[in-house]
């Protein structure tokens, strides 16, 4: 079986490749430290967006500049074998930047998702998005689901 997991150079050609084909490609990123039922729904609903959903995945340095010195709780690579092990996952690419900027302006998706907790305005990418005709979508989280939730309940 190949590898879903890409750099991002890889990422670019087999996404525009795919464009040129029609398909519509949709984008979403996080860290995606422990995996649980609401990251599952999330990432489900994504992917009926399009035709194909890309995770950016956030090294475990941008991890612990975004959460802190305690976390990840799972490396990098861990992280992205257990998002590319999803059926409705296609390709997984890790990034070090603090934000997928760079990443979204790469691979330019049709559609570019984030949880509806963001403000359309301050989701990274969103305006780059929309200027090229994509769009971007906000998915409800499920309620009483988080990482730092589950890492709370662990320790206690």
């Amino acid at each position: 079986m190949k590898s879903k997991i890409k750099t991002r150079s890889a990422l670019s050609a087999i996404v525009a490749d795919l464009r040129r084909r029609g398909k519509r490609v949709v984008f979403t990123n996080g860290c995606f430290d422990i995996l649980h039922v609401g990251h599952i729904e999330y990432l489900s609903k994504a992917r009926k967006l399009g035709d194909l959903l890309v995770v950016g995945l956030n090294s475990d340095a941008s991890v612990r500049g975004i959460k802190g010195k305690s976390r990840p709780v799972n490396r990098q690579a861990d992280r992205a074998r257990v998002l590319s092990a999803l059926c409705f996952v296609d390709y997984v690419t890790i990034f070090g930047e603090r934000t997928p900027e760079k990443l979204i302006r790469s691979l330019k998706p049709d559609v570019l998702v984030k949880g509806a907790d963001w403000k359309e305005c301050d989701i990274v990418g969103g305006e780059f998005v929309r200027s090229y005709g994509g769009r971007v979508a906000r998915i409800p989280f499920v309620k009483g689901y988080s990482t730092t939730s589950v890492i709370k309940k662990i320790g206690s």
